[in-house]
Parts: C-alpha cells; sequence; structure tokens
C-alpha cells in the first residue's frame, strides 16, 4: 500500500508537470479544505455558545426553582421530623426546606397583576436557594410572622412602581364554603426588598413572604410542600425515584426538569435545527473534494492507466484518490477543530473588539445581564462534528475513486 500513499500525498500536493491542470486543481483542493475548516469552526463556536447559555440559564434557574419538590396530596397527620429524617438520610440531598405556594392578584393604585406568592422560612432557604443565600442577612430577618413583608422581583417590583417601605394589596383566593362562590382574602403587605434572578419569568411574577403568613393567607395550619438541594441537578430523577421508595403514596416528586419541560425541549430542537444547519455547510464543502477528486481522474488518466496496465487493482487505484479526499478531508477538520477552539476561548475578545469597532453591543448588559459570552464546549460534540466532517469527506470521494477505478487502460492510453 505504499504505492498507494506516496501517489496520493503527490496528487494531493498537486505537481506542476502540467501547471495550468494542477494548478488549478490544487486551487479547488485548497477551497474544498477551507470550507471543511470553516464549517467545522462554526459548528464548535455556535454550538458551545448554546451550550453555554443553555448552561447559565439553567444554573438562574436553579437559583429560583428547586431541584426537587415533595408534595403532600392529604392533610399532615404529624410532625415533619420523621419525614426529614428519610429524606436527610439519602447521601444526594443536599438540604431541605418548607414553602408555601399561592397564586394571588396583587394591587396598587390602578395597576393589577397576577404573581406567584412562595412563603418561605428565612432561617432554611437559603440551603435550597443560592438567591435567597445571596440576599443580606438583614433582608432575610426581616421576613418576620405576622409582619406581613413581601419581597418582590425586579420586574414585578418595577410594573408596580414600587420601592423598599411602599405597600401593595395582595388577593388570595378562598374557595372554601361560603355559599357566594369565590370570596378573596385580602392583606396589605410592606415591600421591604427586591430580588433579582436574572430570569425574567421570576423577576416578573414570584414575590416572597415569610412561611407562617402564607399559611394563614391559604388557612393551614402545618406544611405540605418542601423544597430538595440535590449534588447533581441533572441527576434528579434517579434521586426521586430513590426518594419514592422511602415514602407512602401520600406524597409526590416533582423535579426541575419536568416543570420546565417545555423550554428545555425547545432548546434541544433549537440545538438540533442549528447543528443540521451548520452541518450543510460542512457538506457543501465536502462537494468541492468531489469536483476536485474528477478533476484529478481526468488530469491523471494516463497514470491511472500505467498503474492498470503494471497489474495495479481496482481496488488499489481506488484507494489512491480515497486517500487523497481523505487527506484534503482531515485537514479541512483539523483545521477547523483548532480553529473552533481558537474562537470559543477568545470570543469575549472578538466581541469586544467587534463592539468597539461598529460602536453597538452584541448582547446589551441591561438585558441579558451578562458581563460575557458563556461558552461551554463539549468533548462529545467536538468528536461528534469531527467525524461527520470525515464521514462526509470520505462519502464525497466515493464516486470520483470508482470513476478512477473503472478507467479502461487500452482506452485511455490510445486517446492520451
Amino acid at each position: 500500500m505504499q504505492f498507494e500513499w506516496q501517489l496520493a500525498w503527490a496528487y494531493w500536493r498537486g505537481r506542476r508537470s502540467n501547471p495550468t491542470g494542477n494548478g488549478f486543481i490544487s486551487f479547488i483542493a485548497l477551497l474544498s479544505v477551507l470550507g471543511i475548516g470553516l464549517g467545522v469552526a462554526a459548528l464548535i463556536t455556535v454550538l458551545s455558545v448554546m451550550n453555554g447559555f443553555q448552561k447559565e440559564v439553567r444554573n438562574r434557574m436553579l437559583s429560583v426553582v428547586s431541584h426537587l419538590e415533595l408534595h403532600l396530596r392529604a392533610e399532615p397527620q404529624q410532625d415533619d421530623q420523621k419525614l426529614r429524617q428519610t429524606i436527610s438520610k439519602h447521601p444526594s440531598v443536599l438540604g431541605m426546606a418548607p414553602f408555601e405556594p399561592l397564586q394571588v392578584l396583587m394591587t396598587r393604585d390602578e395597576t393589577l397583576r397576577a404573581a406567584l406568592i412562595r412563603g418561605i422560612d428565612p432561617a432554611q432557604e437559603g440551603l435550597v436557594s443560592s438567591m435567597v443565600a445571596a440576599m443580606p442577612a438583614d433582608l432575610r430577618q426581616s421576613l418576620e410572622p405576622g409582619a406581613w413583608r413581601i419581597i418582590l422581583g425586579r420586574e414585578l417590583a418595577r410594573v408596580f412602581g414600587v420601592i423598599p417601605g411602599d405597600r401593595i394589596v395582595v388577593m388570595a383566593p378562598d374557595l372554601g364554603d361560603h355559599g357566594a362562590g369565590f370570596a378573596p382574602r385580602i392583606r396589605q403587605f410592606e415591600v421591604i426588598g427586591v430580588f433579582e434572578s436574572g430570569h425574567y419569568e421570576y423577576d416578573s411574577a414570584l414575590a416572597l413572604i415569610h412561611l407562617d403568613d402564607a399559611l394563614r393567607l391559604n388557612r393551614r395550619t402545618q406544611v405540605q410542600h418542601w423544597r430538595l438541594l440535590t449534588d447533581d441537578p441533572l441527576r434528579v430523577r434517579s434521586i426521586a425515584s430513590e426518594l419514592v421508595q422511602g415514602l407512602d403514596d401520600r406524597y409526590e416528586l416533582r423535579d426541575w426538569s419536568q416543570e420546565n419541560r417545555v423550554w428545555f425541549e425547545a432548546v434541544q430542537v433549537e440545538k438540533r435545527m442549528m447543528f443540521i444547519i451548520l452541518t450543510l455547510i460542512v457538506a457543501v464543502a465536502s462537494f468541492n473534494l468531489v469536483s476536485m477528486l474528477v478533476m484529478t481522474v481526468v488530469d491523471k488518466r494516463s497514470d491511472i492507466a500505467i498503474l492498470r496496465s503494471m497489474g495495479a487493482g481496482q481496488w488499489s487505484v481506488m484507494r489512491i484518490f480515497m486517500l487523497q479526499g481523505l487527506a484534503s478531508g482531515g485537514l479541512g477538520t483539523g483545521l477547523g477543530l483548532g480553529l473552533g477552539l481558537l474562537l470559543v476561548a477568545s470570543l469575549d475578545a472578538l466581541l469586544r473588539f467587534l463592539e468597539g469597532l461598529f460602536g453597538f453591543e452584541v448582547l446589551p448588559k441591561g438585558i441579558y445581564l451578562l458581563q460575557r459570552i458563556p461558552t461551554d464546549l463539549h468533548l462529545s460534540d467536538l468528536l461528534e462534528i469531527g467525524l461527520i466532517s470525515l464521514c462526509l469527506s470520505f462519502l464525497a470521494t466515493l464516486y470520483p475513486s470508482w470513476r478512477a477505478a473503472s478507467t479502461k487502460p487500452a482506452e485511455a492510453l490510445r486517446h492520451g
């Protein structure tokens, strides 16, 4: 197989015996290498940025939502200490805190807005929420039972135009047997602070009050909901299935991925579509390999005929042109991998340069709340992109190689 490698290498370099033909073929080969390289680099960069945004949004989301939520379907019959002991035995559970959710209407002046109130225990909530843990200690301690104080999301506070010290009215539904249908329970709360999670959905609709105040609004005396923090939010389903085995049928476990399933499915669809679109760039570049190899076969018909006359088999001839095409594909893939890694590593500096050059912000900080472009490079993505690029390059070599192997020696020599 040594002569096949030698010939493939010689043809790939483009020997100068026929400057016009080989020079043009070499130019087409260069275009194919650059096209594959740019396509691979674009794939790596875009997927890395999409992974980074997904990770950033997930982390911000998990600073507000629970890894796992435990709900009691029936009224509690005993203290929750036994439940805590059962849950805390699991090695993957790092924290547990009670909460009470309420769907309410908030109003101030002429502004009316639906919102979700979460009643929390300020002493325990920091165990399961990094957002609450990051709040000033005096703000958390200000959430005292019976004081009817509230902390609003940034966007929610902006909608009502409130600042700490202002008051806001909360209307919670009471669907009890009053003989008159809906009878809201109305309370006035003092705004004592504003939180910012970086996730618009929660900043615009979530508010925090003390757990005891939430229980009183819901006319309950005992907690029926708990938030759990785990050591791996990506493994919550298996952790939940293990926890369920130690609980009776009165309890229901929900994980954060179920609560936000639609959003994550949409992100996965976007990633797949972007992957397919950018893979087409590599596929188009691979078609240049077909053109380059076909022209090489036509240019080297006499060489092929001589090789066949000397006893070279069809597979040997095919391997020569396959190796030539794979050399271009491999070089383009390697170039793209290197360029992609370089782009991912220097993306922030590159964007700052472009922003300074053209005078605009790619990601306005007031909207995205990001100091830098998030990236998350996965080894599996690199391997998948590299493999697809090489496979497309290999497929591009099949027709030209078959055409070369089908050359009839006598006819090729007779026609020069």
